[in-house]
């Protein structure tokens, strides 16, 4: 389409058909041309990963499936209650500085430069092991490939994707979407139809694997503490799994209507989290016992779809097609992650520019809004997947996802103390919380337990650091997210001297949609 071809010019200071009603098109704006549609799969092609159909099977090998089911409803409640924070702030004030511009204005400016640093830290690292994860799928039709090269191809073409106009990346994503829903109706089902005696074996386990094995698996330890700390693992785990469900709110800059769509995308979340994650989890623990061999000997030895419990359950069901459907449709979760990957590490560069941050050249756009400079920067760092062509390649893929899943708890962290600030900001200035375009389901105290559930999970999250006996390299990798934010927030609060921002002088018109 030629319309969308990009074009080496900066935008004209204009007002294009696409603008929201009383919104001014300034240059270097981001464009809102993504539709409903597009936000709608999009939201889902980011929570449907390899987090979950591959991950979910260390949940279930080192926590049992009790413990698996409980450790993902607490998390799923804890995202759900992230994206209605998030949803009340943008459907009240739409911004497209990303999740470090709310916690810039609603709670100080030391916390958004922050959290804006972390979000881009947590996809430039999430971009390489998403395309590292799609060399290790290539490897299983051809184990002589090296994934470095997979990581080169894949790299340009996802990178590609993202130098188009913002609506040829939502089509994109909307069939990727699309794909991941069938996938993953395919997987829930037939794992349902294998725990009711659908399968050639034709055997019925039900929930006969609850009481054998059992529902608690023993992890490191044994006993009482075994249990304990297996569904802390299954924790943990789901905060991977959850990994890129809040990224639907990096598309609100680009959203059109976001008084209507950001509700509908936020409300939508509940029923994605139901469906594939805990109707999910729940068949996978019917139809596969935790202490398979062929699932303890995948989890810890393969990240193809070897790996993935889906398919260790159906094969041990004696079905025998699926494999490389199921590898090749994990080659399409992979690819539509890094592609999403680029896209945030892009916005949240973008956004820091914008708010004077990181340099002035990364909020310059060209064609119709795309950000070059930032997309040019996030796509750099594609090159941290080179790594595989000297270091083992499921050893870095372990150690990529564990600082992935920091970062990850670090942003919700940001989002519900923004959002927690914004509620103080309405109070103060005697604005009516019940008034707002949208209001999340038992908010403001679903973002307090949202909090503390997500600082527990951070304080804990090096717990096998120190157990059974103290390991450097996984105490690293489980801090030192944490650390940098804390940096971050420190070095720019005392260099730029900002002051939390009050909710009595909060700015709450700036951008408003509707009156109060």
């Amino acid at each position: 389409m030629a319309e969308d071809k990009v074009e080496l010019q900066l935008e004209p200071a204009s007002q294009p058909e696409n603008c929201e009603v009383g919104e001014a098109q300034q240059v270097n704006e981001l464009r809102r041309d993504l539709r409903p549609s597009h936000v709608f799969m999009f939201s889902i092609a980011c929570s449907i990963g390899t987090g979950l159909v591959i991950g979910s099977g260390q949940a279930l090998a080192r926590g049992g499936p009790g413990s698996a089911l409980v450790g993902y409803a607490v998390i799923g409640t804890v995202v759900f209650s992230v994206m209605t924070a998030l949803g009340e702030m943008a459907t009240f004030l739409p911004m497209n500085k990303g999740f470090g511009g709310y916690a810039t204005r609603m709670v100080d400016p030391a916390l958004g430069f922050a959290t804006g640093w972390n979000y881009f830290f947590k996809y430039i690292i999430a971009a390489p092991t998403n395309l590292t994860a799609a060399g290790l799928v290539i490897q299983y039709w051809r184990p002589d490939l090296n994934v470095a090269i997979c990581i080169a191809v894949f790299g340009v073409a996802v990178v590609t994707v993202n130098l188009f106009n913002v609506r040829v990346f939502g089509e994109i994503e909307f069939w990727a979407g699309g794909i991941k829903v069938c996938i993953m109706i395919i997987l829930i089902l037939t794992c349902f139809v294998v725990a009711v005696g659908g399968g050639p074996n034709h055997h019925a386990s039900g929930f006969g694997y609850w009481n054998s094995p059992g529902a608690f698996a023993e992890h490191i330890l044994t006993g009482p503490k075994g249990r304990l700390l297996g569904w802390w693992a299954c924790m943990r785990q789901a905060c991977f799994a959850f990994t890129g469900t809040e990224v639907v709110g990096m598309t609100f800059g680009e959203m059109s209507d976001p008084q209507k769509n950001v509700p509908r995308a936020v409300k939508q979340t509940f029923w994605r989290i139901f469906t594939f994650y805990i109707l999910g989890i729940l068949v996978l623990g019917m139809a596969l016992p935790y202490d398979s061999s062929v699932l303890l000997s995948a989890t810890t030895s393969s990240t193809n779809a070897d790996a993935s419990p889906f398919v260790v359950a159906i094969r041990n069901a004696g079905i025998k097609v699926l494999p490389d459907f199921t590898n090749a449709s994990l080659l399409v979760f992979t690819l539509s992650a890094a592609s999403s990957d680029i896209y945030c590490a892009s916005r949240s560069l973008y956004g820091l520019s914008r708010d004077r941050q990181a340099p002035a050249i990364f909020s310059k756009t060209v064609g119709r809004g795309i950000p070059i400079f930032a997309t040019s920067m996030s796509a750099a760092f594609i090159a941290l997947g080179f790594m595989n062509a000297s270091k083992s390649s499921s050893s870095v893929f372990d150690d990529l996802v564990s600082l992935v899943t920091v970062f990850a708890g670090l942003n919700w962290l940001a989002i519900l103390l923004s959002h927690l600030g914004f509620r103080r900001g309405l109070s103060r200035q005697g604005i009516a919380a019940s008034g707002l375009p949208y209001v999340g389901f038992l908010q403001p105290y679903a973002s307090y337990y949202a909090l503390a559930v997500t600082m527990t999970v951070l304080f804990f999250n090096g717990y096998n650091a120190f157990i059974p006996r103290f390991t450097a390299d996984s105490f690293i990798l489980s801090y030192l997210g944490i650390l940098l934010f804390v940096l971050n927030t420190l070095t720019w609060k005392f260099w730029k001297k900002t002051k939390r921002v009050r909710g009595s002088t909060m700015d709450l018109l700036t951008g408003r949609r509707v009156p109060i």
